[in-house]
């Protein structure tokens, strides 16, 4: 069986092609609803390898690797610079059972717009392959859009961009979108740095010259907050967060504007529960756990401010991706047919598609009129019952098995289920509302549809 397949998107071929070479490509464009993960991309579109692997997209313990790898080779034979690549599929059991080649083409359009072409010859029915395409054409137009949008300081300069964090969930889509922009990523990292694009960032003590030649730092860096709210896991979830982060600052205030800092935050600073209240970023800070820790580490940010360094602070509200975070668990329960609301399901769940929060991300990086916090969130935030309505209409499924507001508790202890399962935080950003910030994906239906495989795929966008 094959599929073949175009697309036509608002951009030069040549713009169009630049992107599909550019590191970071090959983790933008694949689908995170599908059990293969990007390992490594290829390092050429004329000859390289590109690796996948499966892997759940469960949290913890559960995100395993569960096959041999997919190895991918480009056949230097059906290459022509600018118009065409191809890969087979060369490790088994994947090669057998499937035969996979599938060729990539790019030209030339009307009116200076490019058409994408995808032929696959494989065995595999093509209503598989068609949500992975419809993925990939949008995924493609909006980050070509956006580059478009924030091209950065000085007509597009090319930047330096250190990131912590940076093989995290953000972190592994933002280092991606600013592969794919021209930006340099440097990852800092805890263990012994690979090559000439990691340093090794030391929490307690970091080297005085670790942001040496650095644009702007991006801190992702921290343990995760979901998890039994034990004395143990809040001070674990503290102390990656509160010290370093104060640290890196004292390093930003130290480059005397040379360094711009963007640090990750949360809407957890306003608190667990604040009822229908429309919050925004001059609302003051709630009470609780985490909002005592997000405080703290949003002051942590102040000797960089205090030396006058540019700074923005994004408290991300729920970030929704379908390769893991809140959403895969969810969507994994709603499969079986047992999902239904949280509780009474009147608590606000203020989302962000994850795209949505790199671009945000990526405009912080590269716009120097940025700074202050921002709280990152879609537009229209919904209800838990909303969500989860929305949520099985996307997957097919009944949702109409309500979950006791007991049973986060089984799992998060009563603090964790109030602070997080239970949470009712209803925000809106007026900061990215005063720079008319575009949003690809405003409302949840559309945001659920291309993270869970459900659109179809389109002639143009």
């Amino acid at each position: 069986m094959s599929i073949d397949l175009t697309c036509s998107i608002r951009a030069g071929a040549d713009e169009a092609w630049d992107y599909l070479a550019s590191p970071g490509a090959f983790v933008r464009i694949s689908p995170p609803f599908m059990p293969l993960r990007p390992v490594s991309e290829a390092d050429s579109l004329r000859d390289g390898v590109a690796v996948l692997e499966p892997r759940s997209a469960l949290p913890g313990p559960l995100g395993v690797r569960f096959g041999p790898r997919w190895i991918a080779q480009h056949d230097p034979a059906g290459y022509v610079e600018g118009e065409r690549f191809v890969d087979r599929c060369v490790s088994q059991p994947y090669a057998g059972l499937t035969g996979w080649v599938h060729e990539h083409t790019v030209t030339a359009g009307p009116d200076g717009t490019a058409v994408l072409g995808d032929r696959v010859s494989a065995r595999v029915p093509g209503r598989l392959l068609s949500p992975v395409f419809a993925y990939r054409y949008r995924q493609m137009a909006a980050d070509l859009d956006r580059i478009r949008r924030f091209p950065g300081p000085d007509g597009g300069r090319p930047l330096t961009v250190a990131v912590t964090g940076a093989s995290g969930l953000v972190g592994t889509a933002l280092c991606a979108l600013l592969g794919v922009a021209g930006h340099r990523v440097i990852r800092l990292v805890r263990g012994t740095p690979r090559g000439a694009d990691e340093r090794r960032w030391d929490t307690v003590d970091p080297d005085p010259a670790l942001l040496d030649g650095v644009d702007v730092l991006v801190h992702l860096a921290g343990a995760p907050i979901a998890g039994r709210f034990t004395d143990r896991h809040l001070a674990g979830v503290r102390d990656s967060r509160v010290g370093p982060t104060r640290r890196l600052a004292e390093l930003v205030a130290a480059r005397e504007g040379a360094t711009a800092m963007v640090s990750s935050s949360a809407i957890g600073l306003y608190g667990a529960d604040r009822g229908d209240q429309t919050l925004a970023e001059d609302s003051d800070p709630g009470s609780g756990p985490v909002a005592d820790i997000v405080v703290d580490w949003e002051l942590d940010c102040e000797p960089a401010l205090s030396a006058g360094a540019r700074v923005v602070i994004v408290r991300t509200g729920l970030a929704l991706s379908g390769a893991g975070g809140l959403l895969a668990p969810l969507a994994a329960i709603v499969r079986t047919g047992l999902g239904g609301r949280l509780g009474s399901g009147r608590q606000w769940m203020s989302w962000i598609a994850l795209d949505d929060l790199t671009d945000i991300y990526l405009r912080a990086i590269v716009d120097p009129t940025m700074s202050g916090a921002v709280n990152a969130v879609a537009p229209e935030p919904v209800t838990n019952d909303e969500f989860t309505r929305v949520l099985g209409a996307v997957l097919r499924r009944p949702t109409v098995v309500p979950v006791p507001g007991f049973a986060p508790a089984l799992v998060l202890g009563k603090r964790g289920a109030d602070e997080l399962a239970l949470s009712s935080l209803r925000v809106e950003s007026e900061a990215l509302r005063a720079l008319d910030h575009p949003f690809r994906y405003p409302g949840l239906r559309a945001a659920l549809d291309h993270e869970l495989g459900a659109e179809q795929v389109p002639a143009s966008l």
